[in-house]
């Protein structure tokens, strides 16, 4: 680590704050941040936007899917938010010469993998999108069940951020949050609903138990040189395990109310 680096750290750890870029340059208490301060938080922001971007597009073929009007206009909302989400990620790229325009038109959001495939945490290529944007939905409850679990998930990490180091990012995520928690809690009603209804808790139980492991790889690995970096430069306050454990308590919680049972 560089001299800069090590007074750098020091302010972030004194409580400073980075502001929005002057020109194209981001400071702290009068000191230019450090090029790799700038790729963090570029990297944070292209992860969030990507699977927003990818989340919504791979979500959309499901609204006409809802058993009911009530259930369609739910998902709509959904989607229309998460796209919301992604607009306001893109608008904290522009200042580092990132085209909003170019960008969503830059990849094949909707693109999936195989179900079948296991990706672990390791990084594939393409966008940045979270690997478990890349699994393929199939049908309501199932989308349901990703939703609940995916939904829980986000609310978590994106909490993180909300009094991060870099300021237009905490104030973009104080406007995200809350959506993002309403998205989790509607997931769980909506499964409550397709069970009460349907009564094929067997089959939703099959969606849970292929979900939960691919949303709790979202979470990276423990020994993640990026998650550590993170606390360093305020752009987190926790680490990946704390973040897991509460989502891996939560998700246990909701299952429960569900009479659904945490993947083996």
């Amino acid at each position: 680590m560089q001299k800069q680096d090590t007074g750098f750290l020091e302010l972030i750890a004194a409580g400073n704050t980075i502001g929005a870029p002057e020109g194209d340059l981001l400071k702290c208490a009068g000191t230019s941040v450090p090029t790799a301060y700038r790729n963090e938080l570029m990297r944070l922001v292209v992860v969030f936007a990507d699977s927003e971007l990818a989340g919504a597009a791979g979500f959309c073929p499901f609204i006409n899917r809802g058993p009911g009007l009530r259930e369609r206009i739910v998902a709509a909302k959904i989607v229309t938010e998460k796209y919301v989400h992604a607009e306001l990620a893109l608008a904290l790229l522009k200042p580092f010469g990132v085209n909003p325009l170019l960008y969503v038109r830059s990849h094949a959001w909707d693109s999936r993998l195989d179900r079948h495939l296991d990706l672990g945490t390791r990084r594939i290529g393409g966008d940045k999108r979270l690997n478990v944007f890349h699994y393929p939905l199939e049908g309501w409850e199932d989308a349901l069940v990703f939703n609940m679990l995916m939904g829980a998930a986000t609310a978590i990490q994106l909490a993180e951020m909300q009094h991060c180091s870099y300021l237009p990012l905490a104030e973009a995520i104080g406007q995200i949050l809350p959506r993002e928690q309403e998205h989790a809690k509607l997931g769980e009603s909506g499964v409550a609903q397709a069970i009460e209804r349907g009564g094929n808790q067997a089959a939703v139980q099959a969606a849970v138990n292929y979900w939960y492991p691919r949303v709790t790889a979202t979470f990276g690995r423990v020994d993640s040189d990026h998650a550590t970096t993170y606390i360093q430069y305020g752009l987190r306050r926790r680490s990946s395990t704390e973040m897991l454990g509460d989502w891996k308590a939560q998700s246990a919680a909701s299952l429960k109310r569900l009479g659904l049972a945490v993947a083996n």
